[in-house]
């Protein structure tokens, strides 16, 4: 059973691998996102702000 941390309530049910995903990725939906575009392979690429320093597009 899936549910929503902060809130407690109960938004449905998954299987044991896909609610630990979306635990793992911070119930963050574009974190998610960017998880599929990667696995689709469509590309998107992080904007270097300084060295080691990058900022993922919007």
């Amino acid at each position: 059973m899936d549910h929503c941390c902060g809130a407690g309530r109960v938004r449905g049910v998954m299987c044991f691998n896909c609610n630990s995903a979306i635990g793992k990725l911070g119930d963050d939906p574009d974190a998610v996102r960017r998880a599929a575009a990667y696995l689709e392979g469509t590309s998107w690429k992080p904007i270097l702000l300084a060295p080691g320093v990058c900022r993922l597009p919007s």
